[in-house]
């Protein structure tokens, strides 16, 4: 997947995981009860990004991101130090 906008500096952009919409007991959650992710999976790196790559599974922090849309797209673009870890 080709991504339409590139980052600056130390930002990433990033493609939110989808949220889990059945339980390990195998109840479903409707829209309203199920909890927004915080993984996401790097689409383009910046040229300042030294500590992940393209591919890595990130785990950052809940509201430091800036959220747009493109093309039906949801697209994060978080700050590296906002990283909190990778997913291995």
């Amino acid at each position: 997947m080709s991504v339409p906008i590139q980052p600056l500096g130390d930002r990433v952009v990033a493609v939110r995981e989808e949220a889990k919409t059945q339980t390990a007991s195998g109840i479903y959650l409707p829209d309203n009860a199920k909890e927004k992710p915080i993984i996401a999976e790097i689409k383009a790196v910046g040229g300042d990004v030294k500590n992940v790559k393209i591919g890595d599974r990130i785990i950052y922090k809940e509201y430091s991101t800036t959220d747009l849309k493109i093309d039906g797209t949801e697209y994060l673009i978080v700050r590296e130090e906002d990283i909190l870890a990778t997913v291995v």
